[in-house]
């Protein structure tokens, strides 16, 4: 962390452009959504920014600014790396960290289109562009996210540098804005008093004040990128950070509801004056700054949508890591660290973001699919975030406290972003619900392949070995013949290896090298151990890679083979004698054990189910050799039988001819 914790202008300026752009352009969206089809009074305005104000208190800054970035995995956050700090203590916390993963990315679908949606409807209050067509809206926003997911593949290195000042100048402008209209009606600063949010949501409308709780969710949707954008700041330039985007927040808000009630006191903000172009963001702009202002806005959704489609690659590749999703490829389009592009997701990402923009046409219509899901991502947080303080020993009152405040205001804002379901809901639902599926499947089929996969005492065969590769009537199939495995115990090797070697297609080699790859739980250790099983003979090489590296074997096992040479623990030469007495090295050969479920299983139809989706699944994403940076010129795939279950009784019955039984 230390660079990242060392609090400078710059810094701070850094943390402005990466981490906060989903809460921050929340304004565009938050009291349209709340004084759609109501009645502008005092009770809806005071308890409405009541409730915002101590929403963005208790989730934003307590629960996840200064609560959860206290849990950092060595300096990264996210739901992925608190995870990895607590999966070693329940098996069943897997289900939340895919819940909240899910989530994370379904979101990552729906904040650009509502965030560019909101800014260009800024145009409709323009009185000289007259009456603008949705079409127009849909036609521009779509351009803006074609050029956006167009653009991922070349990184953000250089406009990067660009996203703090735009995001300050952003902030800035919602501060002024707002203090420009707090004086419209000073009774605005009572909303600062929780009474004003306990009477909205008791007794507004007749008790049903407490489903405008899914309108005020969409001021906090952005809370866990503070979390997940952790090491990218560090902690102190997050905090810092915060107290200032949260007062321009606050200010904001209290300004569009200062002037809601002066000017639509009494008055009911009715669906077809939104459809018209009404936002209160936009109302509080003065006719003259209304061009800059929508120019700001749209780069500031820009930017919101630019840190969760970064999000999105990140948190991929960490579940990808952690054999939580399959394995997809992955691009490094510059140097900068923890930047990345994964093409597939990015497609994804891109088919349902003009998907969702075409289904809803605006922002208002967007807001009902917005906030069902990342409630689902924060409550999975909050189970995760227990276990940590469970994990670091503290007090189980505070445990339990902290269980009970946070479970109950979650549930009550996913109770409440309930009422959206039919209105929109269901569209991130089923996003959310099919990347969870993904997930689960991924995960639940290694389960069950881990039932078959047999593992056999390596010093059985070290001799039969041996003796294969001082064999000269059997063809050398390599110098030297490289396996991966998946035993973590040294000593031990996967039958089907031993299998390949031997019986197979006996394959001779003068070297046979066994490489492990180990996950680890911190983020970016990349580290190797040797063990010389039988000196210059078999040799097995362990990679100790955090959850966060690439494993790039065929660069990484090069360099392992130069340090071992440079420090004449092996002989790499190529040993037929031509060849020898001219130095030239030897050929690697790598074998890559492909599997298929066999015919000869006996599953439960359940198992057999998930087993036959996960060879689906598999066909699209990155193949075995590709996945761990092999180069597929050294590569050699050998396919077999996966056999879970086998079957006991084929029910096979041998008859015999009556000569036979004479």
């Amino acid at each position: 962390m230390g660079k990242l914790d060392k609090v400078t202008a710059a810094t701070l300026l850094i943390a402005l452009g990466i981490i906060y752009g989903d809460i921050g352009t929340s304004p565009l969206y938050v009291l349209n959504a709340i004084t759609g089809d109501r009645v502008i009074d005092e009770k809806l305005i005071l308890g409405s920014l009541s409730c915002i104000i101590w929403t963005l208190t208790l989730q934003t800054t307590i629960k996840y600014v200064i609560l959860t970035l206290k849990a950092d995995n060595r300096g990264e956050g996210g739901i992925f790396s608190l995870y990895a700090l607590v999966r070693r203590q329940k098996k069943w916390l897997v289900l939340p960290a895919m819940i909240g993963g899910a989530a994370l990315l379904a979101d990552g679908m729906i904040t650009p289109p509502i965030s560019v949606t909101s800014s260009i409807e800024g145009l409709r209050n323009i009185d000289a562009l007259g009456i603008i067509p949705d079409s127009t809206i849909v036609y521009i926003v779509l351009g803006i996210i074609t050029a956006l997911f167009f653009l991922q593949q070349f990184g953000t290195a250089s406009i990067g540098k660009m996203f703090g000042p735009i995001m300050f100048c952003w902030f800035l402008m919602l501060a002024i804005l707002g203090v420009s209209h707090l004086f419209d009606d000073m009774h605005i600063f009572r909303a600062f008093s929780p009474h004003y949010a306990i009477e909205l949501l008791t007794t507004y409308d007749d008790g049903r004040g407490f489903w405008i709780l899914g309108a005020v969710f969409l001021c906090t949707t952005g809370a866990e990128a503070l979390y997940s954008d952790l090491g990218h700041c560090g902690r102190a330039n997050i905090r810092y950070s915060w107290i200032f985007v949260k007062t321009c927040l606050i200010l904001n808000y209290l300004g569009q509801g200062a002037y809601l009630l002066s000017t639509y006191g009494g008055k009911k903000i009715t669906r077809e004056f939104i459809s018209e172009g009404f936002n209160p963001f936009y109302a509080i702009m003065p006719q003259w700054f209304l061009i800059p202002g929508i120019i700001i806005a749209t780069a500031a959704a820009i930017i919101a949508s630019q840190a969760l489609i970064s999000g999105s690659f990140t948190l991929i590749s960490e579940a990808m890591r952690l054999n939580l999703w399959p394995k997809m490829r992955i691009n490094y389009p510059t140097e900068e660290k923890g930047q990345l592009y994964v093409p597939g997701i990015n497609t994804i990402l891109f088919l349902g973001c003009c998907g969702i923009v075409l289904y809803f046409k605006k922002s208002s219509a967007m807001e009902a699919a917005y906030g069902l899901a990342i409630t689902m991502c924060m409550i999975a947080t909050t189970i995760l975030f227990a276990n940590f303080l469970v994990s670091r020993r503290a007090r189980p009152l505070l445990i339990y406290l902290f269980l009970i405040v946070y479970l109950s205001i979650e549930l009550s804002f996913l109770f409440a972003n309930l009422d959206k379901f039919p209105h929109g809901g269901f569209v991130t639902l089923i996003v959310g619900g099919g990347l969870f599926a993904v997930m689960y499947i991924w995960f639940r089929s290694r389960k069950i392949k881990n039932r078959y996969v047999e593992f056999v005492r390596l010093e059985h065969y070290i001799p039969q070995i041996q003796e294969l590769s001082n064999d000269k009537t059997v063809p050398k199939y390599a110098t030297h013949l490289v396996y991966l495995t998946s035993a973590n115990n040294p000593k031990e090797i996967e039958h089907k290896i031993i299998y390949s070697i031997l019986n197979k297609k006996p394959k001779r080699a003068d070297i046979y090298w066994f490489v492990h790859v180990d996950t680890l739980d911190d983020p970016y250790t990349c580290e190797y151990k040797v063990d010389h099983i039988i000196p210059n003979d078999i040799i097995r090489v362990e990679f100790r890679l955090g959850f966060r590296m690439e494993p790039r074997i065929n660069l990484m096992f090069r360099k392992v083979v130069a340090d071992l040479v440079a420090n004449k623990e092996v002989n790499i030469t190529s040993r037929y004698e031509s060849l020898e007495r001219n130095n030239v090295v030897g050929d690697f050969q790598f074998v890559v054990m492909e599997k298929f479920l066999s015919q000869d299983n006996e599953l439960p139809i359940f198992e057999r189910f998930i087993m036959k989706l996960h060879f689906w699944i598999k066909e699209w994403s990155l193949s075995e050799e590709r996945g761990f940076g092999l180069d597929v010129s050294n590569v050699t795939i050998e396919k077999f039988p996966l056999i879970v279950a086998p079957i006991e009784n084929p029910g096979l019955k041998r008859i015999y001819d009556p000569e036979e039984l004479l």
